[in-house]
């Protein structure tokens, strides 16, 4: 799987009013919560993967560690049984957890415990991984074969907390709030590991020592967040809301699909101003409302799908709203990466989160949508109608979205609104000047579609747009990028364009990824791009051929050909993420080793030596040499892919 974007968990303190994570204090001094508190909607979001239909987990609970010590205090406990939370449909869209209530405190770090059963993990291949991929296109992996790091209790009772540190200490009070991103990353190279060996079963590794962190995030209103689903069961008195319990679909899919009850609710309003636009699903009628005055009442009791949107002040507005009394009416509306765009025969193919490719027709009522929460009135509007906005590549694979059906019981499911959460573009750099640059993308030929590949030319934002804040909170306009391995260095700025070309323009083709922006003034009936990360090149597992010396080793591939130099840094702060995996009797163990240290230093030099499998993840460089971002050696029991 090609690296893309950090997967992340997200927990937004909206209040009065939302800035980027604060201070609060300094020293050790305990700073106890009290018994006064602010409301917090607790919400969890990643990326994308290419390899992935679902990696479905249970969050049992999340607690917040005070400032100087002192137990952590618990703020979200999962219903029981607990729901699984598919982190393989969110690609850097928020799931709604809930709204939560967090004492009055300054906080340091947030301990995330989740079920470590392997029964209580679920992975689901996609339709159509990316070659290399260990696994079986569209199959489930048995239980059996997963293990998750750092168990702790017993076989059927076992669990695993996840420790981690804020990058500033975050403060709740009752006139103030926070956004809080801890930020499961997916694409992390030790986060799943696969162990596959010539004889047996491959074991799937599920690690969350190292890709769990702090990221923070500045604007709750522009969080892109993911349908949800629920049941209504009130409407206000003054009809401008509706009260729903929250429900998930059941994990592993059914037929037809079940929801999961949850103990969260969620009070949603309808955009007074521009309308919110609601589908009857059963009724097959489409209708803009700015209250719930006339359908409120036939509501209560339905199963709703709602397109949502965070307020300054943390409260929920609709964008769009489908309601059925069959919540599998409302779950018919396929979600996921677009597998394949046929223009020829005006089809798209979705991978859903059954494994399986669901392929829908486009026709020429078929309304796109680029969700943008931060604008109301673009929101709601549709940014293009039709058949024709498949060509030129408008829609792409890889692009996340979350499509609706004109009629979920047709055997041929016709798109009636299409919902792009993410417009991902990725792959090879070139012709990077300074009104732009070209990405060119080849996948797997599939006999399910026409050719895949893509070259398209993105041009950069206007300087003049908005886009984010910089690590000191400084409000960041037109183009900016970094290097994936260096997330807080962020090149942005009237020098950003000039530098981005010369990085990309060396003796080695540069990787990078872009969510790309519709509408900017660069490019008013278009995509353009707000930022590009560039990323670490996956190689396939490889042999040492000579051992690590002089912060740097060769490679070769597994029948001793085309030698490659790594290049290893043991800087703090800098440093090349190292991890050892085991396997001995069948049991697969990963350890982080930090090569800061004189110690983790001299266990690399032992076991990087001639002979040793490795994976490598980094960044080529002018001179064709490789830059580690991760590395990957085998002890024990050799893999043999």
């Amino acid at each position: 799987m090609r690296v893309t974007v950090m997967q992340r968990l997200l927990c937004g303190a909206a209040l009065a009013s939302l800035s980027a994570c604060g201070g609060g204090g300094s020293g050790s001094s305990f700073t106890a919560p009290s018994s006064a508190s602010g409301t917090m909607p607790l919400v969890v979001s990643d990326a994308s993967s290419d390899d992935w239909a679902t990696i479905g987990v249970k969050i049992l609970s999340i607690a917040l560690t005070p400032q100087g010590g002192g137990s952590a205090v618990t703020v979200y406990t999962a219903s029981s049984p607990a729901p699984m939370v598919n982190l393989a449909q969110l690609d850097q869209i928020g799931e709604i957890l809930g709204n939560v209530a967090v004492p009055v405190g300054t906080y340091t770090g947030a301990v995330i415990t989740v079920s470590a059963n392997p029964a209580d993990v679920l992975l689901v291949a996609s339709a159509e991984p990316e070659t290399g991929f260990a696994g079986t296109a569209g199959a489930t992996v048995p239980s059996a074969q997963i293990q998750v790091q750092g168990a702790k209790g017993s076989q059927s009772n076992a669990t695993a907390a996840i420790n981690v540190s804020f990058a500033t200490p975050l403060t709740v009070t009752t006139t103030s709030s926070n956004a809080l991103d801890l930020e499961f990353d997916l694409s992390h190279p030790a986060f799943l590991v696969d162990h596959v060996l010539p004889v047996g079963a491959t074991i799937w590794a599920l690690n969350f020592n190292g890709p769990v962190r702090h990221h923070p995030v500045a604007d709750i209103t522009r969080l892109v967040l993911r349908h949800s689903y629920g049941t209504v069961t009130q409407v206000s008195q003054d009809t401008a809301s509706i009260t729903i319990n929250k429900v998930l679909p059941a994990l592993p899919v059914q037929t037809p699909e079940t929801s999961v009850a949850t103990a969260q609710s969620l009070q949603i309003s309808a955009d007074g101003t521009n309308g919110t636009l609601f589908y009857d699903v059963d009724a097959k009628t489409a209708t803009t409302i700015k209250s719930f005055a006339t359908d409120g009442a036939a509501l209560v009791g339905k199963y709703v799908r709602i397109a949502a949107r965070y307020q300054q002040n943390g409260t929920l507005v609709a964008t769009r709203i489908w309601a059925s009394s069959s919540f599998n009416n409302v779950w018919v509306s396929p979600e996921g990466h677009v597998l394949h765009v046929d223009t020829a025969n005006n089809r798209i193919v979705v991978a859903n989160e059954a494994g399986r490719a669901v392929q829908l027709t486009v026709d020429a009522n078929t309304q796109f949508f680029f969700r943008t929460p931060e604008s109301a009135l673009s929101d709601t509007t549709p940014i293009a109608t039709g058949t024709s906005f498949l060509t030129n590549h408008n829609l792409v694979r890889g692009f996340k979205i979350h499509a609706s059906v004109v009629d979920p019981l047709a055997a041929q499911l016709v798109a009636q609104t299409v919902d792009i959460e993410t417009a991902a573009y990725d792959g090879r750099i070139s012709n990077a000047n300074t009104t732009g640059f070209t990405y060119t993308r080849n996948f797997v030929l599939s006999p399910l579609s026409t050719q895949d590949d893509y070259t398209v030319q993105l041009d950069y934002i206007s300087p003049s747009s908005a886009n984010g804040k910089d690590a000191q909170g400084n409000p960041i306009s037109g183009f900016k990028w970094w290097d994936f391995a260096y997330p807080t260095l962020v090149t942005s700025g009237t020098n950003a364009v000039n530098d981005f070309v010369a990085a990309t323009s060396g003796v080695v083709n540069a990787w990078g990824f872009t969510s790309a922006k519709w509408n900017d003034p660069a490019n008013p009936a278009g995509w353009t791009a707000p930022q590009v990360i560039l990323e670490p090149t996956p190689l396939a597992l490889r042999l040492v051929s000579v051992g690590f010396a002089g912060n740097a080793f060769i490679t070769t591939a597994l029948d001793g050909t085309s030698p490659l130099t790594v290049d290893v840094s043991s800087t703090s702060g800098s440093a090349t993420l190292v991890y050892q995996v085991d396997r001995s009797n069948g049991i697969v163990t990963v350890s982080p080793v930090d090569i800061t240290t004189s110690t983790g230093l001299n266990t690399l030099t032992t076991n990087l030596v001639a002979g040793t499998r490795v994976k490598v993840y980094g960044t080529p460089q002018a001179d064709s040499t490789l830059k580690a971002y991760a590395i990957t050696y085998f002890t024990g029991d050799k893999p043999s892919m």
